[in-house]
Parts: C-alpha cells; sequence; structure tokens
C-alpha cells in the first residue's frame, strides 16, 4: 500500500476561483451599487449638488396655483425635487439608517449626505426664472454700439454720431467705413417729422460718411446721401415699403419696412454676431432672463446658435421664431430644434411672419386712415392671400406660426387665416398654439374673436407706455379703446394665457420694465397722459397675473409648461432672486429691485447666493 499524505485544511477547500482579497473587493463593491440604488430609489436623498433655498417669510411664489407661497425649494441636479414648508421638506435619515443600525462608519456617512441650507433674506423674494416672450437677441447687441435711444432731437442724435466717430479712431479716419446705429424716434422731437438725409449732412465730420440709423421700431431706416448715392435710381413703389420723399419726388432719406432691403448695408460677420450675442445675455442674465423667445431668427443666425449650443455656451434657454425673407415657402430651409445642445437649452420649433408695419412709422395696417394722417392706412407688408398660403403650409408642416401684426386690419386678416384653419381646417389650437406677435390694435369684435379662437395674444406692456403720448393722436378717441387693451386680451383668453415681452432693443431688456408698466400703466416717472393713476387703468394686470405671463405663460407660448414657467416638483430649477419683493413693495420702488442670483438648471449663471 501507498502511504496516504494528509490533505491540509486550505487544499481540503473546494476552489472558487478567486482569492480571498478579490472576493472581498467584489463584495464590496456589490454593497455599494446596491447601497447607490436604494439612495437614487429614495426620493428623499440628497447628494453634492443638492440644497435647500428657504425663505423664512415664506417669499418664494411659485407661479403653482396648488402652494402658490412656499417657505422652501428643494433642488437635486437640475430639478425641483419638493416644495413646501422647512419642516415637511427638510432631509431625513435615509431609511436604511433606521434599520440597519449596525451599518459600518463609512457606509453609514455616504447615506447620511445633507444638502446645503440656503437662506435668503427676508425682505427678498424668490420668483421662477424670467421670460422675455419676445425680443431679439443679436439685434440689441447691435443698437448697444452706437444707441440713439432718448434723444430728443435731431441734433442730440447728430451729437451721439460725433461722440462715437471720435472715440473710434479707425473709423474717423476712414470714411468708407459704415456707421450704424439705433433708436431715435421723431415722436419724441419737436414737430414730431421724419428726419432727412440733408440733417446730416449739415455737419462736416458726417458729410460724405455711410450712415444707417434704424429707428426704434426697427421699422425705418435713415440713411445719408453717401448712402443714398450708392442705391442710384430707386423705384417708384414698393410693395410693403415706403420711400420718402419731398414735393419734387427726391428721396429724403427714409426708408420704411419693405423699402428698407434697399439700403445695401454690410452683412455681419460671425464675429461681430458673437460680440452682439455675449454683451446681450450678459445684460438679460443680469436682470433674470432665464428664457428669451428670439422674435426673427434669421438662418445665419440660427447656425450661431447651434454652434454655441452644441459647445455648451448657451447659460440660458433660447427659443426660437426662425425667418427667412421669402414670399415664397422656406419651411423647409430651416432645421426644427427640440432641446437641442450640450444642456439642452435651444429650441426652434417656430416660425416669424409680418403682417404689417409699425404706429410709429404710420406703418401700422388699419381699417381706417390715420387720424393724423388722412392719406394712409399703413402697410400691409405681404397680401393676405400670400400670408394665408404660407400660414396654412407651416401648420400642415407641423410649425407654430407667429405673426407680427399692430394694426387692426392686420390682426383681422389674421384672425380670419386662423379662424379658417382652426374651425374649417381640422386645426387644434392646443397643439399648434398660433400667436400673434404685439396684439396691439383690434376691432372690438376681433378682441373678442382672438379669445374665441383661442390664439395666443403675446404682448410687450413697455409699448403701451411708450406710445401712449401719441397713440390716440394717431388712432382717434375710438379705435384707441381697442389698442393695448391687456386685461381684455387676458379675460378673453379661454385658457388665461397672455406672454409678456419687451421687445428689446426697441424697449429695454430689463423684464422689471415691464412687470412694472404692465401692473401700473404709467412711464418710468410715474406719469401717463391719464394723470397719476394709469393709462386706461382698467386694461392694467395684477402683480399675480404679470409675474404668470413672464413665467409660466411665455412657458405655454414655447411647449415649456410642464418643464418652466413654475416652481413645481419635478420642473427645471431656473429661478431668480431679487434683494425686495416685487410682489408686495410700493410701485415706485419696483424698478429699484436687483437681481441678487439668476440660476439656470439649478447652477447660478448670474450673481450669487452668498
Amino acid at each position: 500500500m501507498k502511504p496516504q499524505l494528509e490533505k491540509s485544511p486550505e487544499s481540503a477547500r473546494p476552489s472558487t476561483g478567486a482569492s480571498t482579497p478579490t472576493r472581498r473587493r467584489w463584495l464590496g463593491i456589490g454593497l455599494l451599487l446596491g447601497i447607490s440604488a436604494l439612495w437614487s430609489f429614495n426620493s428623499k436623498s440628497y447628494g453634492p449638488g443638492s440644497y435647500l433655498l428657504c425663505s423664512s417669510s415664506q417669499s418664494i411664489y411659485t407661479v403653482d396655483e396648488t402652494s402658490p407661497r412656499v417657505e422652501c425649494i428643494s433642488v437635486k441636479g437640475s430639478r425641483i425635487v419638493d416644495t413646501g414648508n422647512y419642516d415637511d421638506i427638510k432631509p431625513r435619515p435615509h431609511f436604511l439608517l433606521e434599520y440597519f443600525q449596525i451599518l459600518p462608519t463609512c457606509i453609514s456617512e455616504i447615506l447620511k449626505v445633507e444638502p446645503r441650507v440656503i437662506h435668503v433674506p427676508p425682505q427678498s423674494v424668490v420668483v421662477p426664472g424670467l421670460a422675455d416672450a419676445h425680443a431679439h437677441i443679436i439685434e440689441n447687441g447691435y443698437m448697444a454700439q452706437l444707441p440713439l435711444m432718448g434723444s430728443k432731437s435731431v441734433e442730440e442724435v447728430i451729437e451721439r454720431i460725433k461722440v462715437y466717430i471720435l472715440s473710434h479712431p479707425d473709423i474717423q479716419s476712414d470714411k468708407e467705413r459704415w456707421i450704424e446705429g439705433m433708436g431715435w424716434d421723431q415722436t419724441k422731437w419737436a414737430g414730431a417729422q421724419f428726419p432727412t438725409a440733408a440733417d446730416l449732412d449739415n455737419d462736416p465730420m458726417l458729410k460724405g460718411r455711410l450712415i444707417s440709423l434704424s429707428r426704434v421700431d426697427g421699422h425705418a431706416r435713415w440713411v445719408s446721401s453717401a448712402v443714398l448715392d450708392l442705391m442710384h435710381k430707386l423705384p417708384e413703389k414698393v410693395d410693403g415699403g415706403l420711400i420718402v420723399r419731398d414735393d419734387q419726388g427726391i428721396a429724403t432719406g427714409i426708408f420704411v419696412d419693405n423699402a428698407m432691403n434697399l439700403i445695401p448695408i454690410p452683412v455681419w460677420t460671425e464675429k461681430t454676431i458673437s460680440e452682439f450675442f455675449d454683451l446681450t445675455i450678459k445684460e438679460a442674465l443680469s436682470y433674470g432672463l432665464t428664457s428669451i423667445h428670439d422674435a426673427d431668427t434669421k438662418p445665419h443666425h440660427i447656425q450661431f446658435f447651434q454652434k454655441m449650443a452644441d459647445a455648451g455656451k448657451l447659460p440660458n434657454r433660447l427659443y426660437l421664431m426662425g425667418n427667412v425673407a421669402s414670399e415664397e415657402y422656406w419651411g423647409g430651409q430651416i432645421p426644427r430644434l427640440v432641446d437641442y445642445g450640450k444642456h439642452r437649452r435651444l429650441n426652434l420649433r417656430s416660425i416669424k411672419l409680418f403682417a404689417d408695419g409699425a404706429l410709429g412709422s404710420w406703418g401700422a395696417a388699419l381699417l381706417k386712415p390715420y387720424s393724423d394722417k388722412p392719406d394712409t392706412r399703413g402697410l400691409m407688408l405681404n397680401s393676405p392671400e400670400n400670408l394665408e398660403k404660407l400660414v396654412r403650409q407651416f401648420w400642415k408642416d407641423g410649425w407654430q406660426t407667429n405673426i407680427h401684426c399692430i394694426g387692426d386690419r392686420a390682426n383681422h386678416a389674421i384672425l380670419d387665416i386662423y379662424e379658417d384653419i382652426l374651425t374649417r381646417s381640422g386645426g387644434n389650437v392646443s397643439e399648434w398654439r398660433p400667436r400673434i406677435e404685439h396684439a396691439q390694435i383690434f376691432a372690438p369684435e376681433d378682441l373678442k374673436r382672438i379669445g374665441e379662437l383661442g390664439v395666443i395674444a403675446s404682448v410687450q406692456p413697455t409699448h403701451a407706455t411708450s406710445d401712449m403720448w401719441y397713440a390716440q393722436i394717431r388712432l382717434g378717441a375710438e379705435r384707441i379703446t381697442g389698442a393695448y387693451a391687456y386685461q381684455t386680451l387676458l379675460r378673453a383668453s379661454p385658457i388665461n394665457v397672455l406672454p409678456l415681452g419687451s421687445d428689446f432693443p426697441i424697449e429695454g431688456v430689463n423684464p422689471l420694465l415691464g412687470f412694472y408698466a404692465v401692473t401700473t400703466r404709467l412711464s418710468v416717472d410715474g406719469t401717463s397722459p391719464h394723470g397719476p393713476g394709469g393709462w386706461f387703468p382698467d386694461e392694467r394686470l395684477s402683480r399675480t397675473q404679470a409675474l404668470k405671463g413672464m413665467t409660466l405663460d411665455a412657458a405655454y407660448a414655447s411647449f415649456a409648461e410642464n418643464e418652466l414657467g413654475s416652481l413645481t416638483r419635478g420642473k427645471k430649477a431656473d429661478f431668480v432672486i431679487f434683494d425686495r419683493n416685487i410682489m408686495t413693495i410700493p410701485p415706485n420702488e419696483i424698478l429699484k429691485a436687483k437681481v441678487t442670483a439668476t440660476v439656470v438648471d439649478g447652477e447660478v449663471m448670474y450673481g450669487s447666493f452668498d
């Protein structure tokens, strides 16, 4: 017999295929993964990047009807995970700790992670991120290079141009360089007449220079004689536009609406567009704007915004209204973008069309002649027949249509088109969400009809307070009662929606200018043609209505009401902190409020929590 060898205890164990350290490592990994899954499963759990924002005065206005004011909101990542009183939503021990008190210390510490609690001063207010439902991002930066807003005379405009030239040596030394500015408004000047090219030529520093100055509303341009010389023979008439001429039929230097297309203005480079963009976005964030509806986005601007979105360089949300300068259908020439880009902040699912011009330049299309210029009813920039063809095709292709309408004739024509599609062609208003941009002057029956159809009126309250000094002169005592009728439009809306915007740079970027204007119907100095009680005060909105118009209503008008517009559980953590409560302070203090923090996706984009 062969002697049998005695087996050691280790050799007697069955083989597992893995060493003890390896088993322990995998066991640890499995335990951590399990804890991580349970932690994520627990909706009340927090981690790095989470915080509670609390106001001891309950000055967090949610724009959520179920809980309009709360003490705290809880943020986890880019979302709001809870709202309510601190005691109800404060961090609690993880449920694993309640059942497994013998967990290792390292695991217990992981489960005890608590969010930072941020206390805002009791006099401050927190509101949802503010939206501007109608603005012009790149054009705002453009105006900033030579701003003419507030000029009280032709002479003041000329002085501003001279200061601009002297502060730019490269332009001073080169007469071939174009000088462009924006913001003049002849209704603010003595006589209220359009300026002329000769006015610019009267100054030796300006004579012979290429100068193009856009009116405050963007619907007229004033050019120098040097520009007129470049344009050679001008057409006698321009469809949807006007070349202003003197008694001898010679062009004076003013081009209105479609006639502006004749001016050979240099195309902006991408570098220039980028500079304009940066200036506007920084300004917007400083005023609490987390969303902007860009109301006339040209193809090269769309491409620029896409590049910025791809690079993660959009610090706030942009909702674009695409536009191509063509009377033929152009829906296939622009991309459809939904939650596009690195941070999913870019959207393009609407288009912009123009029905008429503007009231200040007598370009708004009226049903009857202007009271102060009875030889004209204004300008339709496109025929109703062609607009109907375009709108119908955009609707069929799934584009939201947003149409510029100021005069009662333009609003009437577009409501006819919308009504035909909605009542006779099977259009679904809640799916399509057609908009009228400006919605400024209506015949009485159309004020009622826009509500019956459910068409969204997108309005700009500061237009009312800017125009109130001359609007009745243009329209007369009867028509003015159907103009800037914001409370009437809101009451007519079957879903109680009235998105508010500014139309910047035509008006200021600060949304509190609109908030103040729509709740007081007063100029910033507290005056109006009707006295300190406001211009047609029955058309004021309450502060609650105004805040909703700048948040949830604007979100609805851009198909984003389930993600944005209110401080509601599950929505994006976009909000603004002001240093005083704009919902309760006296009206004359509203414009003194300053933003201390602008937050997008839970991250501070302007200011700080400190």
